[in-house]
């Protein structure tokens, strides 16, 4: 079964050079039993790699010159999209069939061909930028209509707070709306989180003095969402075949696990790590440090299912002690009561991620479908009422084909969303 991974946009194209970093250079990787998630029958790597500009795509060109990546996958325009979802959505008039779109459909159409049995796409892409917002949801929308069997799991990064661009709430609120109704799931990453946990393993690991203010990286925080990402969608011994054969399948039963309802698809990722053989309660403890108890205003939140990948378990012990890790984790998320069985595992006996390298390190990674997402949606609905009752930047928008009413349009399908959330419990 085969995966086709698809990188949109500067943000989704660093993102991935760190996952596909992690992919083939971790230890312990067999080349032969895991190369089916990643790599077609010739040995290359089924990603898709888009962005406007070349700028970020230079990187990329390492694989290819190593001969891991097709240079026809490394798509790349020659002008960006000015942080506008309109023009990343809709493009340049008169493009034709050598656009980004069309180009970068082909490739994908390609790649789901040359697999034994296409199962889906991973989309990575941010949801502030014009390329990876505004482009990413379209091309989300074209691979749901060619390939309508198939899953589509977007890996989505939202922006920070305090701002990175006066369009942020525009693009996050129309690509969100795109991606409800095309996508299947959408593992969200705050860039506010990732930036707090690269300055807590920096902190923990930095020999300066004390007091010393920490400092963090763009690509801190890419390795420490790569590193969450690798918890949950790297083979797992739970998956695999009794000779050892990986078929892909962690990111469409991450989605059988944890979406219930397709009306609710935004998932939480948390993860927990140690260099030595710490208790795996102790690791789930921590895992919840990260997931929000309640609402601004008071109200708890809950989760609707939760899974729990463990790896790095050589010796068995998550299994031994599951129930009471898997019962801490119920009550940590406040599951919902009508679901019967909330709470899923995995576990894989292999330490796949970087960041902890020693023989007995482990890792707790745990993603849920929680209502703390409401949070996100109900602040953008804020902001964007706010900027379009004083029609602010509206006309760039409408320069590229986007009028008002496909900003109301899309409140309203977050606005459901959010009900959806608050009334899930």
């Amino acid at each position: 079964m085969s995966t086709v991974w698809l990188h949109v946009g500067q943000c989704g194209n660093q993102l991935g050079q760190e996952w596909w970093r992690l992919v083939t250079e971790r230890p312990g990787l067999d080349k032969t039993a895991d190369r089916y998630p990643y790599r077609g029958r010739d040995g290359k790597l089924a990603a898709v790699c888009v962005d406007s500009e070349p700028k970020v795509l230079r990187a990329t060109q390492k694989l290819v010159q190593g001969g891991s990546l097709r240079e026809s996958n490394v798509i790349a325009g020659q002008g960006g999209r000015g942080s506008n979802w309109a023009y990343g959505y809709h493009g340049q008039r008169g493009e034709g069939e050598r656009g980004l779109l069309q180009r970068a459909m082909e490739s994908v159409r390609l790649e789901a061909e040359r697999s034994d049995c296409y199962c889906g796409t991973v989309l990575f892409h941010s949801l502030s930028g014009g390329t990876g917002a505004g482009l990413g949801a379209r091309l989300c929308e074209k691979i749901r209509e060619e390939f309508p069997a198939g899953h589509i799991l977007s890996v989505s990064v939202a922006p920070h707070q305090s701002g990175e661009s006066p369009l942020q709430h525009y693009n996050t609120l129309l690509s969100l709306a795109a991606l409800h109704s095309s996508a299947d799931g959408l593992l969200l990453f705050h860039n506010d989180e990732a930036l707090s946990q690269a300055l807590a393993v920096q902190t923990r690991g930095r020999a300066g003095p004390p007091g010393a203010p920490a400092q963090t990286s763009l690509a801190a925080m890419n390795l420490h969402i790569s590193s969450c990402l690798g918890g949950l969608l790297l083979p797992v011994h739970s998956l695999t075949t009794a000779s050892g054969l990986s078929l892909g399948l962690e990111p469409w039963e991450l989605l059988r696990s944890v979406c219930p309802l397709p009306a609710a698809k935004l998932l939480h990722t948390s993860q927990a790590c140690s260099s030595d053989a710490t208790p795996w309660e102790s690791l789930a403890s921590s895992s919840l440090k990260t997931v929000p108890p309640n609402s601004p205003c008071g109200e708890p939140y809950h989760s609707r299912a939760v899974l729990a990948v463990a790896r790095g378990d050589r010796d068995g012990s998550f299994l031994l002690h599951a129930p009471r890790i898997l019962h801490n984790l119920r009550q940590g998320h406040r599951c919902v009561p009508w679901n019967p069985f909330p709470v899923d595992y995995w576990t894989d006996p292999r330490s796949v991620l970087r960041r902890h390298p020693s023989p007995s390190s482990r890792s707790l990674t745990v993603c849920s479908n929680h209502s703390g997402a409401a949070a996100l949606l109900r602040r953008v609905d804020e902001r964007v009422r706010v900027m379009l009752h004083s029609r602010a930047y509206l006309h760039w928008y409408q320069r590229y084909g986007c009028e008002e009413s496909d900003f109301l349009q899309a409140l309203d399908t977050l606005k459901t969303v959010e009900q959806e959330y608050s009334v899930g419990a």
